[in-house]
């Protein structure tokens, strides 16, 4: 299928050709059509999946339907979004599809001086892009209403339970007029989020393009079991030696750990900066386009700015730090291996993270494969293990990752050297 397929309109379809874009993603394919048709959506949806553009597309088609108001613009669309850098992707997104359309969009976020924001609010904004906080500010000092509002968005619903924001997000959605078209989008799905989708949405339409616990395909995984004190030894080693690394994406569990990365890398000549939510926005946003131009090849990142940050053709991830949450694993991890793009993920695990990494296997369904000829191997060689169901596919969607699944008796020392797999070319080279 094509996007003309999908009946968008020509302004649409010229700026999506000068983005190099001709055929929709799975949830573009299937969520377009029923935003068009007004219905309100449940968008179950990993990152890296083209989740923006399903509801940006048909948002601004809608939005240049006539009667167009030509006076004062109001605005009409609210999308909500829990961090500044996932909003600013949105803004860039809605810029890029809706650049042959004279409709006006504007992304307001906390963290700095509100004049600018305000500024463009009086001179009229169509669609409004927002982090919950700095909105609820604007709309105590009267320089924002939701009276008009037809369309809302809610993207990165769990991200904003996470976050603590969903006390927010009910004041907001209790601002919004009844009648509205609303669009729900959530990577996991967990008993809250679904409670407060109900809460959202009338008689959704649901799209779920792979299954919650899924990682992207095309990701190669492995796991390098390491002692605490030796895992930033070991980065700088694999930075140093491995030349298919054009850009790495770390991370880390604590903002304060991030920093200490960086200031450890550069002792071993390694240029990196570090981004998270203690970071300026100008320091955010700078270190994130250095990234993105090439300037600097390693980026140090809390979970908070995870799924804000979207860089084209990223090589690898490294989980410095295993999460204490299964599922951010997943979201991790899927800043690689976007849009049919092949990456890698390298997880280091200490003693201390070995139950985390067996609720990460529990989660995804697979048994890592595990990197053993590495220069700082760990004290303890307990290998973490999951008892997968027997002579049946764990995952069954068909792009799920098959590529580099272990065979069963990989880990089984008295197996046979010519069962085992064949080892991947950085193996080989460690």
């Amino acid at each position: 299928m094509t996007f003309k397929e999908l009946h968008l309109i020509a302004p649409l379809l010229d700026a999506l050709e000068n983005e190099g874009y001709t055929h929709p993603t799975p949830i573009q394919e299937q969520s377009i059509p029923i935003v068009l048709q007004k219905k309100d959506l449940l968008g179950c949806a990993q990152t890296g999946t083209g989740k923006t553009a399903a509801f940006a597309l048909p948002i601004l088609q809608l939005m240049s339907e006539p009667p167009i108001d030509n006076g004062h613009k109001v605005i009409k669309t609210l999308i909500l979004t829990p961090t500044r850098e996932l909003a600013i992707q949105i803004g860039d997104s809605f810029a890029a599809y809706g650049k042959h359309l004279r409709l006006k969009h504007l992304v307001i976020f906390g963290g700095v001086p509100q004049g600018a924001q305000v500024k463009a609010l009086r001179a009229g904004v169509d669609i409004l892009i927002a982090t919950p906080g700095r909105l609820l500010d604007l709309i105590d000092q009267k320089f924002i209403s939701l009276s008009s509002i037809k369309i809302f968005v809610l993207d990165e619903a769990d991200r904003m339970l996470d976050m603590g924001f969903i006390h927010d997000v009910k004041k907001t959605v209790a601002k919004l007029p009844a009648k509205r078209q609303s669009l729900f989008f959530s990577a996991t799905m967990p008993p809250e989020i679904q409670k407060l989708a109900n809460t959202i949405l009338v008689n959704p339409e649901k799209v779920e393009v792979t299954p919650v616990s899924s990682t992207a395909e095309k990701i190669d995984q492995y796991i390098l079991y390491v002692d605490k004190k030796d895992k930033r030894k070991l980065l700088s080693f694999i930075i140093k030696n491995d030349k298919n690394i054009d850009r790495a994406l770390v991370f880390t569990r604590t903002k304060h750990g991030a920093d200490k990365v960086v200031k450890e890398l550069y002792k071993d000549g390694i240029h990196a900066e570090a981004i998270h939510g203690n970071k300026s926005q100008n320091a955010r946003q700078r270190a994130l386009n250095n990234f993105k131009t090439g300037e600097i090849k390693v980026l140090i990142a809390t979970d908070i700015a995870a799924r804000g940050i979207d860089i084209d053709l990223l090589s690898h991830v490294i989980n410095y730090d295993l999460p204490e949450v299964a599922e951010t694993y997943v979201h991790r991890i899927g800043r690689t291996g976007r849009a049919g793009a092949a990456g890698i993920a390298f997880s280091f695990c200490d003693d201390e993270e070995k139950d985390d990494l067996k609720a990460i296997q529990k989660l995804i369904g697979k048994q890592i494969p595990v990197i053993e000829n590495h220069p700082f191997p760990a004290s303890t060689s307990n290998v973490v293990k999951i008892n997968l169901p027997k002579n049946k596919d764990v995952v069954k969607r068909p792009n799920a990752i098959q590529n580099n699944t272990p065979n069963k008796k990989r880990f089984n020392k008295n197996n046979n050297n010519n069962n085992r797999p064949k080892p991947k070319p950085n193996q080989e080279r460690w």
